[in-house]
């Protein structure tokens, strides 16, 4: 596995927001947000592509902003 710029950025950047969508979704229990928190914090090291990077970091982003949206 090599690692390039963009996957370590990509790493640090939806990796932060993960942890924080995984401390939200802890303190309002829901369990769809926890899983969503976890794939973003995972997802970087398994991606292959600059656009696997980028882009299903802002699917995942996309999904949870839905989520947590509907809930309000």
């Amino acid at each position: 596995m090599d690692f390039t710029v963009s996957n370590i950025l990509s790493g640090l950047i939806f990796g932060g927001v993960g942890l924080w969508l995984f401390r939200e979704a802890k303190r309002i229990s829901n369990l769809y947000l926890t899983f969503i928190a976890v794939a973003l914090m995972v997802y970087p090291y398994f991606s292959n592509s600059v656009w696997m990077d980028w882009g299903g970091g802002l699917a995942l982003c996309w999904l949870a902003y839905e989520i947590k949206k509907s809930q309000r």
